[in-house]
């Protein structure tokens, strides 16, 4: 069976490149497979400290597979598992940076919406037009719109199926940055090495934060950043970026 997803690795960026374009790169359940596979595979390399994730053809991934998905019953999601790419996104001990160009709708968008950052071509266009096929978004489409850029915003979306064109999506907080067209990947690239040279320990604490702190009251998301704050200062990390920094030097961060 030919690989619809492929991994390699720039530097300490581990990179997963959907590859299916004659159908937009549409997640059917090899795709998604593959997908886990490869986040498996970069999570368990030592040498990759952030994995980028992209669409080839100059297309992102137009949606999910609605061939494969129309016969399924609600017993096939669960014994297929059809969202566990969603959740292998979400829990990955790495950060993952979305390089998006061309189409990011349904679960293209969801997959988007689960990276850390994402990083959108200026023509790029958003949007979970699920609604349009008698269903609604099932992997974080509603939710994660909605504490991105709210109700009202996340209601016009979901409830017409419209498509966001990246703009909108990056005023509405969809989107961290926007760049030419074409350079999506070449940009996600440059930021995951950039955060390859940061102490792996805060990274982890910052992105444990940002992920436990979003939906707690703010005094409880005030207390755990605190107290992974704290805990920084029982690493060797902490002790060499200070010291580095008083010596006017480069660090050398070891995770430790």
């Amino acid at each position: 069976m030919t690989r619809l997803v492929h991994h390699g690795r720039q530097g300490r960026v581990g990179l997963v490149t959907i590859d299916r374009p004659e159908r937009r790169n549409a997640l059917n359940l090899q795709v998604k497979r593959e997908i886990v596979e490869s986040l498996q595979g970069h999570a368990a390399d030592d040498e990759v400290a952030v994995i980028v994730l992209a669409g080839a053809g100059g297309c992102f991934v137009a949606g999910t597979d609605i061939a494969e998905m129309a016969s399924m019953s609600p017993t096939d999601h669960l014994r297929l598992d059809t969202d566990r790419v969603f959740q292998a996104l979400r829990q990955s001990p790495k950060p993952v940076i979305a390089a998006v160009e061309g189409y990011a709708l349904g679960g293209g968008c969801e997959l988007a919406l689960a990276c850390d950052i994402v990083v959108a071509a200026e023509d790029a266009q958003f949007g979970q037009p699920e609604i349009r096929v008698g269903i609604m978004p099932g992997a974080g489409g509603t939710q994660r719109l909605l504490r991105a850029a709210g109700r009202h915003k996340t209601a016009l979306w979901t409830l017409t199926g419209q498509t966001i064109p990246a703009r909108e999506a990056y005023a509405s907080n969809l989107v961290s940055q926007l760049v030419p067209p074409g350079q999506a990947v070449e940009r996600a690239t440059q930021l995951g090495l950039q955060i390859a040279q940061m102490p792996p320990l805060a990274v982890l604490s910052i992105r444990e934060a940002l992920r436990l702190g979003a939906d707690v009251p703010l005094d409880t998301a005030l207390a755990l950043e605190r107290r992974l704050f704290e805990r920084l200062f029982d690493t060797q990390d902490q002790r060499e970026g200070m010291q580095a920094f008083l010596d006017k030097r480069k660090p050398a961060y070891r995770g430790r």
